[in-house]
């Protein structure tokens, strides 16, 4: 490590925004932001001169001089600001390299919001909860948010929602430049997987030529053969292309869209013949005896052997309603009749409106008065638009004792009931099982909400044993939502399987905050098709006489 001028006006910087953040003596704070400044402007190399010196140049105190003599005798560290560092959370520091939120802000964000990473903060955004805090408008939410995607954008790995503009982009324009030429997507964006840390393409054009356009359009080669070709451009992620001439295209094809373990099951298959050519992909698993597998499921070796391959997995236009959604009458964008309205334009039968539960107090969470109010406006609204219909329903908070936080004399006054868990979610497995299991056991909670709680590339789930949550949700009469939100997709893909053996329902839902949000749906839909769902299996594909039918039935049973 090299203690230069620049290295020791980096570390008062961080230390005065820490003290900043951590709500300290603002004197102190920017004393150590100007030591800052000043050090970064001096020519003479601090770490070189005497100590006794150090203390004769202007700008440099007693405080601030000490401070420098520890880290040029301790190989560059700094007691106090370790400790600082120590007692913030990682993701809460990473926050200081977004553009338009300074050390007060961030504190707002941590200690008021609960926000500890840049993914929830980005999530937060999404969901319109910077503007409920003194700071914040509706201008400095859109810059911040604008701002983190570009952060996250140079990190490396993109959710697939975010790099799926980019993908088609680029596959649009190696057509357009190469009309005689077939390309295929494949790799993990063929496998519709939630997180993309490379693009890749099955092309009968030849690497050479591939080389020099990428080249000439400001891509940067990374790794080359005879067979192969990895550029890099300014989304920061690496593009694949594999050559393949058409007699050997659909197998290299197939091959590069399997996963190594699904890959390795498949080679160890009895007719599978390595030397065939096939004029299709289908054509490959008639050649095995293998009913066909569509590329979003050629994860795990085990698909080859259950003996479950679907036939047809869920669309996106089985989805016939929008289940879970919020208005401006909590932390929405629009109006329920804006939402309804949007609802209808696309298609949907039926809208069910979702706003946050009183807890959720940083979400203008519903007060029992404001339900009623709800409900009556709701009701207007049905009799305007009919026949499609509102469902009126609410996201309920999960409280730590895995309580609802309304009445059972309020809850059932909905129509359904969404149940979530929002708060204290660093759990042990223990806590967050119990507390989870008590939600939905209690009757009248229809749907348990984003399980995990999970936001991908940003926050991990508390953990939870998902076999005994699913067992529950089957013997309580629980649908399970798979959040179709990019960032969340939770319940994950990898539990759809055992849901639908336990005849457990699932419902993609969009989480919509806005009628912008709705389009999510199509992602979700991406994730449930790699854990094999089919629309007879998910609740959002329910027509509207077979939804009623079914919260009719749920209810009765319940006793509600």
């Amino acid at each position: 490590m090299t203690i230069d001028n620049d290295y020791l006006a980096a570390q008062f910087d961080l230390l005065s925004k820490l003290m900043d953040i951590h709500g300290e003596n603002s004197f102190k704070s920017k004393t150590y932001s100007s030591a800052a400044f000043n050090i970064e402007k001096m020519t003479d190399n601090l770490a070189s001169l005497p100590a006794t010196q150090l203390f004769t140049i202007k700008g440099i105190g007693d405080s601030v001089g000490k401070k420098i003599i520890e880290m040029i005798d301790n190989g560059g560290r700094l007691a106090v600001l370790e400790e600082y560092i120590q007692n913030t959370p990682p993701g809460v520091i990473e926050m200081l390299r977004i553009k338009g939120i300074g050390p007060k802000k961030i504190a707002t964000i941590w200690k008021e919001m609960n926000v500890e990473t840049i993914g929830e903060l980005l999530y937060a955004c999404n969901e319109n909860r910077l503007m409920l805090y003194k700071g914040f408008g509706e201008k400095t939410q859109k810059n911040v948010q604008e701002s983190i995607e570009f952060y996250m954008r140079s990190q490396g790995s993109h959710l697939y929602a975010e790099i799926e503009s980019y993908a088609l982009a680029i596959e649009k324009t190696l057509i357009e430049q190469f009309p005689a030429q077939h390309f295929s997507p494949t790799g993990e964006y063929r496998r519709q997987q939630e997180i993309i840390n490379q693009l890749a393409w099955v092309t009968t054009s030849t690497i050479g030529e591939l080389q020099s356009f990428l080249e000439a359009n400001n891509f940067t080669t990374k790794d080359t053969s005879d067979a192969t070709l990895t550029v890099r451009g300014s989304e920061n992620l690496p593009l694949k292309f594999y050559h393949a001439p058409q007699p050997q295209y659909y197998k290299t094809l197939f091959t590069t869209s399997c996963s190594d373990e699904f890959a390795q099951a498949w080679q160890a298959l009895p007719g599978w013949n390595t030397d065939a050519f096939f004029d299709s992909e289908e054509a490959i698993f008639t050649h095995t005896n293998i009913p066909y597998i569509a590329p979003a499921m050629r994860e795990t070796g085990s698909i080859l052997s259950s003996g479950r391959i679907p036939a047809t997995l869920i669309q996106p236009g089985d989805i016939k309603a929008i289940i879970h959604s919020h208005s401006d009458w909590s932390d929405g964008a629009n109006t329920v009749e804006q939402m309804a309205q949007a609802a209808i334009a696309k298609g949907y039968e039926y809208l069910v409106i979702s706003d946050h539960s009183k807890s959720a107090f940083y979400a203008k969470g519903l007060s029992e008065e404001r339900i009623k109010e709800q409900h009556y406006y709701i009701e207007e609204l049905n009799k305007k638009y009919a026949p499609f219909k509102i469902f009126k329903s609410i996201e309920c908070d999960i409280l730590n004792d895995g309580s609802l936080d309304y009445s059972n004399n309020i809850l059932g006054t909905f129509d359904l009931v969404i149940a979530s868990v929002h708060s204290n979610l660093k759990m042990t497995q223990e806590k967050a099982m119990s507390r989870v299991l008590a939600a939905v056991q209690n009757p009248y909670t229809t749907i348990l909400g984003h399980m995990t709680g999970r936001l991908l590339l940003s926050r991990p789930g508390y953990p939870l044993d998902h076999k005994a949550i699913i067992d529950a949700c089957a013997d309580n009469q629980v649908v399970v939502e798979l959040n179709a939100h990019p960032r969340r997709l939770d319940i994950d893909w990898r539990w759809i399987d055992y849901a639908m053996e336990k005849n457990v329902l699932l419902s993609i839902d969009p989480d919509a905050h806005s009628i912008e949000g709705y389009d999510d749906c199509r992602y979700g839909v991406l994730a449930a098709q790699k854990g094999g769902l089919t629309a007879d299996c998910n609740l959002s594909s329910y027509t509207l006489p077979q939804f009623e039918a079914f919260l009719a039935t749920r209810k009765a049973a319940k006793g509600i």
